[in-house]
């Protein structure tokens, strides 16, 4: 799936490494490095940022998913835990590659367009994904 993401958006020779965690793991690991206490979705750290930036061109960085949570917000939005993998996983993705929802509204708006373009081309409809 992360390959097929990676080539719709034209990153052929690209690399990154995707992690299956569970909630205390993420808790942790989201506490270290966003200072926030508690299991999150998912997390991306670049490494096309910062003063390594250069270092290895073709690695994107880690995607790291809590399949705990995964699982509860795939059954609170009625979907499969494979469609909430996907989406979690391009939304990982999208962050490695310089997209933001934290910043700007509209910055949201683009990254939020962008995962449902992706998402539709895999096969997955919007509405099934946005809950409706």
């Amino acid at each position: 799936m992360a390959e097929g993401i990676l080539n719709d958006l034209g990153y052929h020779e690209c690399e990154l490494s995707i992690l299956l965690v569970d909630d205390d793991e993420m808790t942790q690991l989201n506490r270290e490095y966003l200072s926030r206490d508690h299991p999150t979705n998912v997390l991306a750290f670049a490494m096309r940022e910062g003063e390594d930036k250069d270092l290895h061109p073709a690695l994107l960085g880690d995607v790291v998913v809590s399949t705990e949570t995964a699982q509860r917000e795939a059954l609170q939005r009625g979907v499969t835990l494979e469609e909430e993998m996907a989406l979690l996983i391009t939304h990982g993705i999208l962050h490695l590659l310089g997209y933001d929802h934290e910043g700007a509204p509209e910055e949201a708006v683009k990254m939020e367009a962008k995962e449902q373009e992706i998402l539709a081309r895999l096969g997955l409809t919007e509405n099934k994904l946005a809950g409706e």
